[in-house]
């Protein structure tokens, strides 16, 4: 063992919260949606599509070559640099990542060196990887609560197989969350739960302690400060913004300035050279961050798993699901207009038959489930919209809408007309 990596471990021996001494918790969201192809309905009425799901539906061209565009500009570069940071911060920097199961699938298809740079950093002790549902999916609102329960399970076996990480946070598709999703984390035996701090959730109290979930008795919260992740991931380039330019002495200040337990800035992992390219400067920033934020005797860096022991500072009460996404900070990015939620109804009732066939159909029904193809639906306008048709390979929302919903017809029958 190397000695900062022993070091490291005695710091995280005592790592609970003391005074002044604001620890920031870093976690880092890895996706990418195994995107489809178009399908006609011509098709899908004469039975030309291949007779594998699996061929029919996803574009595997695309999906490999924008999985090594992003690898180049992005999941490489950051790790490579990400690993530097923990030798040389003497393994002070720590930090957490949640990996879909869909993104490790596409890691084991096309880039087993992108598989092994979290490896690396997964040896040194200290980064976190956090549970999820393997298929990024929306399967926490499905009548049958087993899918869920079958998904996390196949995510949290996945880490631990691939990783050698026991998650002990759990994180819901893009931050779901609710009194009762935190309820059947804590059943699955998670310590943590991360969520949107939103203003309705902390009723004018700060984000940065953790809360205990209304009718949990153990698991806590860990509630993002949107505002401080969002001066990253979203206005890190805009010269529009009076802060730009945000260097990391600057922003490491901000931090210094917060109070409470936990700072927790949760961000998408492609903000690192692909939402914000490398000329932008995103990097020389993540290369000075640890550091400047080391030089503040009241700041620490601590991991999620880490950060969920400590004791809460109260309780939030969240009866209506709540989410990262959107200025709304709720569903209605997947599931807001009625092309979303007849998919959705669709899909939901092919669960049941899919199960019975099980093989390559099972396989074909969980990926149609991942989030992002509800996503690419809506039709909200302004900043919003404009986010949903960056990520979107389509040319409008209705688009999407008719080929999601063709191969979700022919899908139904092929497993007998569900």
């Amino acid at each position: 063992m190397k000695k900062w990596q022993a070091f490291a471990q005695e710091r995280r021996r005592k790592n609970e919260w003391v005074g002044k001494m604001a620890s920031i918790c870093m976690y880092f969201q890895v996706h990418q949606p195994l995107r489809l192809k178009k399908v006609q309905l011509l098709s899908v009425l004469s039975g030309k599509l291949p007779p594998s799901p699996m061929d029919a539906y996803f574009n595997r061209e695309l999906n490999e070559r924008v999985f090594r565009k992003v690898a180049q500009k992005c999941y490489l570069p950051a790790n490579e640099l990400l690993l530097k940071l923990i030798e040389e911060n003497g393994g002070d920097f720590k930090f957490s990542f949640s990996l879909t199961g869909v993104f490790l699938e596409q890691c084991r298809m096309f880039g087993k060196d992108v598989l092994d740079s979290f490896r690396r950093l997964a040896d040194t002790g200290c980064v976190d990887f956090l549970a999820e549902t393997y298929y990024h999916s929306l399967a926490s609102f499905y009548r049958d609560p087993e899918e869920f329960n079958c998904q996390v399970a196949m995510h949290h076996e996945a880490i631990k197989s691939l990783l050698g990480v026991t998650p002990r946070v759990f994180r819901n598709t893009e931050s779901i969350f609710s009194n009762e999703i935190a309820m059947r984390a804590e059943a699955m035996g998670y310590s943590g739960i991360v969520a949107e701090g939103t203003e309705g959730a902390l009723g004018g109290r700060s984000p940065n302690f953790l809360y205990r979930p209304k009718s949990c008795s153990k698991i806590n919260a860990l509630l993002r400060n949107y505002p401080l992740s969002d001066d990253v991931g979203y206005r890190f380039s805009s010269r529009g913004w009076k802060e730009w330019p945000l260097t990391a002495e600057k922003y490491a200040k901000w931090l210094a300035n917060c109070d409470g337990q936990c700072i927790n800035i949760f961000l998408d992992f492609e903000t690192f050279g692909e939402h914000q390219w490398s000329e932008t400067g995103i990097f020389s920033f993540l290369r000075h961050l640890p550091s400047e934020c080391l030089s503040h005797p009241n700041l620490n860096f601590q991991m999620a798993r880490e950060v969920a022991e400590w004791d809460a500072r109260g309780e939030i009460d969240v009866h209506l699901p709540t989410s990262w996404a959107d200025m709304e900070r709720d569903l209605s990015a997947w599931l807001g207009n009625d092309m979303q939620r007849a998919c959705f109804d669709e899909l939901q009732s092919l669960g049941e038959p899919a199960m019975r066939q099980g093989g390559e159909a099972l396989e074909a029904w969980r990926l149609l489930q991942s989030s992002d193809h509800l996503y690419y639906l809506c039709t909200k306008s302004l900043a919003d919209g404009d986010v949903h048709k960056y990520f979107s390979h389509y040319q409008n929302p209705y688009e999407g809408f008719i080929n999601y919903m063709n191969i979700i017809q022919d899908f139904k029958s092929r497993l007998g007309g569900a």
